[in-house]
Formats: structure tokens, C-alpha cells, sequence
């Protein structure tokens, strides 16, 4: 058997998880993985995945990355990345999100699509998505890193599930046929401050454009995206910190508005995973 320490993506696994169970930041991956191996980032990711659904999590859907040129150049890549969502990170409109569930957090406003059919070409059309879409919702993303002060690279963000969180969805469907998502102007506003502004064409040319990526990246792994899925398709503008007690509302054009908001310190039960404390507690007792 190949222990932890001979295998890079055991022990990279290892890492980040130890970071999610406990609330304290780990320091970057990418000293134990090959040099820009995004495959093996992509191979942390999954083992991280399986670890979560043998735990009785259920796939709700995908989250997709580095969406912004900008961003791309900054870490090195000129591809998006993807990640799970899971359904222990949906949190409904307007509800709080305790503090401390996610690990240095951060938020950003995005369209979401919800699939009615599934997507399995090898590869895809525009049209192709626009009939899978059963309907779109405004969305924002809680971003966190469990990589200490957000020292990443693009192997440390994938592996790490490109630094999903939680994920906000509003309420009411929209169908594409109403929407031109290219043009569809975005604030996010803190307690009715603007923090961040954009439109569709922040994400990859279109939010659309990003999708078809996906779905073709989906069905060269493996996994294609299939009817029911959400798809966060990406950051409409910058993404901004979150503090205790703040309020988000993000109204984007055509989909409506809606709302993140984080409970205060007082609420933090002092790590980044809701269950830890009760996982510690058992392993206290062992």
C-alpha cells in the first residue's frame, strides 16, 4: 500500500481536508504536486469529492473558475477551471451563512443555469445549452480558500475545489429565451453600497460561452453534466471580501435580485466545517 507520504495526491488531499475539518488555513499544495500538473490537481479534487459523497453528500451541480483573462494571467493558465457543488453548500436566498463555515470568504455574483436535459455531445453548441437550459437564476458565490491568505496558483485552486464555499441561488426561473445574458448589467452591493459591477461579457465573452466549456470538458472526463445540474457559470466582476454581519444583494439584469448574508463572530463555532466540532468531539473520545 502507498502510504501518504509517497503519494503527492494523498497527501495533498490530506492538507486541504485537515483545513476544512479544523478551520485553519493550510499552506499551499503545490509543493507536493508537479510543477503546473493541473490533471493532478484535478485528481485531489476528485479524491476530496469521493471522500465527501461516501459521507452521504449528493452532486447538485458545478461551479466554473477563473472565468476573467485578467485572473487566467495572474495564476498562469489560459483555461477556466471547474469545481463540485454539493448540497451541503446551498444556502437559501437571504438566509445566514454562519460565520466560519467558509474559510476566508469572498463574493461574487453569477448567473446560474439549471439544466432540464442532459448534455453529453463530445462536443457543444451554444444552441445545445440553450435547449438543456430548463431556466436561469441570479446567483452568488461565497468563495473561500482553505490555503492560508490565499496564496494560490492555479494547482492549489483546483485542488481545492476551485475554492468553492456556498452558493446563494434566487428564486425566480427565468427562461434564456427572455434574456440577453452578454449585455446583462450586474451590481453586488454591501448594505446598498456598490463593492462590485459588471456584465455577462466578464465571463468568458458570454456566461453561455463558459458553459459550453464545461460541458465539453465534462464529457472528456467522464462525467457529463446531466438534467437537474446547476451550473454557476462565473464571476460578472471582481470579487469582494465579506466580513461579519455584512448584507450582499446582487441584481443582475433580466434575472432579478438576490442576497447573501453572514452571521456575526458571535455565530462562529470557530472552524471552517459546521460539522467539526462534533468530529472532533468524537475523535476526542476514541
Amino acid at each position: 500500500m502507498t502510504s501518504a507520504a509517497n503519494d503527492p495526491v494523498r497527501t495533498a488531499a490530506e492538507r486541504i481536508e485537515r483545513a476544512w475539518r479544523t478551520g485553519v488555513p493550510c499552506a499551499p499544495v503545490r509543493d507536493v504536486l508537479p510543477a503546473g500538473d493541473l490533471d493532478t490537481a484535478y485528481a485531489v479534487q476528485s479524491l476530496l469529492t469521493d471522500r465527501r459523497l461516501a459521507e452521504g453528500r449528493r452532486v447538485t451541480g458545478w461551479k466554473i473558475g477563473l472565468t476573467s483573462a485578467v485572473v487566467q494571467e495572474q495564476l498562469g493558465v489560459d483555461t477556466p477551471d471547474f469545481g463540485v457543488l454539493l448540497d451541503d453548500a446551498v444556502v437559501p436566498d437571504g438566509a445566514d451563512l454562519p460565520w466560519g463555515t467558509v474559510l476566508q470568504p469572498k463574493a461574487e455574483a453569477e448567473v446560474a443555469l439549471v439544466l432540464e436535459h442532459d448534455l453529453t455531445h463530445e462536443r457543444h453548441t451554444v444552441a445545445d445549452v440553450i435547449r438543456a437550459t430548463g431556466f436561469a437564476l441570479p446567483a452568488i458565490e461565497v468563495v473561500g480558500s482553505r490555503i492560508r491568505d490565499w496564496d494560490i496558483t492555479a494547482v492549489d485552486t483546483i485542488a481545492d475545489n476551485a475554492s468553492s464555499g456556498a452558493y446563494v441561488l434566487g428564486t425566480r426561473p427565468v427562461s434564456l429565451r427572455d434574456l440577453d445574458l452578454r449585455t446583462a448589467g450586474m451590481v453586488l452591493e454591501r448594505r446598498g453600497e456598490p463593492v462590485s459591477t459588471g456584465a455577462g461579457a466578464a465571463c468568458l465573452g458570454h456566461p453561455l460561452h463558459a458553459a459550453v466549456w464545461l460541458a465539453d470538458t465534462l464529457v472528456r472526463l467522464g462525467h457529463p453534466l446531466r438534467a437537474g445540474d446547476t451550473v454557476l457559470t462565473g464571476a460578472l466582476g471582481p470579487m469582494t471580501a465579506v466580513a461579519p454581519g455584512d448584507v450582499l444583494e446582487a441584481r443582475i439584469e433580466g434575472l432579478g435580485s438576490v442576497r447573501a448574508a453572514f452571521g456575526t463572530d458571535a455565530d462562529a463555532a470557530g472552524t471552517g466545517n459546521p460539522d467539526a466540532a462534533g468530529t472532533e468531539q468524537q475523535e476526542a473520545r476514541r
